[in-house]
């Protein structure tokens, strides 16, 4: 089992890769996984030698986070030598931005596996990590999760979707509504994880990121996409099961049981219907506890 396979990832925390107060800051703040960016946070003439800065940083020292880079886009002309830069395996995962057709999708895997054949690696063994965030991405959201790809789950990114749309992206988030319901389902029919919703912008406004949390979990997304260390935190808060949550999942568990011995599959419990669709997702509640040692 690869390590990546034994985190509960929730949280991706962004940070310039050629910023190096901040990269040296980003291992430190509890984020599940760090994404050092080659993308829009780094400007087109430090794009090459950030590309060393990522190498540097996560060959400097063991950090318990996993370890992401996001490389350029497809349409860039850059990702692929972004490819042959930072593979390695002080790597964990690409995040491939603004993923529109699963051929874009299948070029890239088919790179990313001979570079990691290049560098003694296992093929497969990095995870690949795509961002929709376009109106053509979201559309093609069910061909790229049944693609074949190694991908794992989905990210949505909101800021590009909006600006592709010209939406405006206020803090009800009534209009990332279809697209998420879109990464759901196509996350569903792809057998994937949950996918990792969007970034908020706005940095110093903890109840407007804590409210788009909670809307991408009840869309069925398990984590959120962070630009800065106090938002980690939060997505931690609103993706982990509480203790009432977990205490209820057990008792649904454990009545449901000792029911289904005696030859019921329907229960009722502190005024709940009980069947096995609610066990199934309190066994999920009481699984992602317990790979997040809550349970």
């Amino acid at each position: 089992m690869s390590r990546r396979e034994m985190v509960a990832t929730r949280s991706f925390l962004f940070t310039p890769a050629n910023h190096p107060r901040r990269v040296a800051k980003v291992f430190h703040v509890g984020a599940d996984a760090v994404i050092l960016d080659l993308e829009d946070a780094v400007a087109v003439a430090e794009k090459e030698a950030a590309r060393s800065d990522v190498v540097a940083a996560f060959r400097s020292a063991e950090h318990n986070c996993l370890h992401y880079v996001r490389i350029n886009g497809v349409d860039t002309g850059l990702w692929e030598q972004d490819l042959r830069a930072t593979v390695g395996p002080w790597l964990d995962g690409i995040v491939l931005p603004k993923v529109e057709s699963a051929d874009a999708l299948l070029a890239v895997d088919s790179v990313l596996a001979t570079v990691e054949a290049e560098q003694g690696l296992q093929s497969g063994s990095l995870d690949l990590l795509p961002i929709i965030e376009t109106a053509r991405g979201v559309e093609a959201a069910a061909d790229i999760a049944t693609a074949g790809s190694r991908i794992r789950r989905f990210a949505f990114g909101g800021g590009d979707y909006t600006l592709d749309l010209d939406y405006e992206w206020s803090a009800d988030e009534e209009v990332l509504n279809y697209a998420r319901a879109r990464l759901s389902h196509a996350s569903r029919l792809g057998d994937l994880l949950p996918p990792i919703d969007t970034v908020v912008l706005q940095i110093n406004d903890d109840e407007r990121f804590t409210q788009s949390a909670a809307r991408g979990r009840k869309f069925g997304f398990g984590g959120k996409l962070c630009i800065h260390p106090s938002q980690v935190p939060l997505t931690h808060a609103v993706f982990s099961p509480s203790s009432a949550e977990i205490d209820h999942a057990r008792a649904v568990v454990a009545a449901f049981e000792e029911a289904e011995a005696k030859g019921s599959a329907s229960i009722q419990l502190d005024g709940y219907f009980i069947d096995y669709p609610i066990v199934y997702k309190s066994q999920r509640i009481l699984a992602l506890a317990a790979l997040l040692e809550l349970s």
